[in-house]
């Protein structure tokens, strides 16, 4: 069997983007263990992940290149997909954390969603499938 077991996202800091995702997003912080080169190996996983879904490598920007891709590792579009079983829940649970979503949520025939953009301007979904 294979799977997706990380993604890396590229972050300024290591601290500022552990807290949006845990405080903002609810995620749970898996590892942070620094490195000898002055890294650190931070990953952080949605609720309810249980070890074998996929979750995000918080990996600080090295050099211009990197830099320069900091909130917009997709060109702009959205980039990463938050499902959950409660839309309602969860899209009031983020604006009160601060979250800023770029449109009212809707109702398509794949389910409740809302675009809503990470600390670093990347865009997201918030979706709750269809049934």
């Amino acid at each position: 069997m294979s799977r997706i077991a990380l993604v890396a996202l590229v972050v300024d800091d290591y601290d500022e983007a552990i807290r949006f995702y845990t405080e903002a997003l609810g995620f749970r912080l898996v590892e942070d263990t620094p490195r000898p080169d002055d890294s650190r190996w931070v990953i952080v996983t949605p609720p309810g992940v249980d070890g074998s879904g996929t979750g995000l490598l918080l990996a600080r920007a090295k050099g211009e290149d990197q830099h320069a891709r900091v909130g917009d590792q997709t060109g702009g579009r959205v980039g990463f997909f938050l499902h959950t079983d409660d839309f309602a829940r969860d899209h009031a649970r983020m604006l009160a954390a601060g979250v800023t979503f770029l449109e009212e949520p809707r109702h398509e025939p794949y389910g409740s969603v809302a675009v809503f953009q990470d600390l670093y301007g990347n865009r997201w979904d918030l979706l709750q499938p269809a049934a």
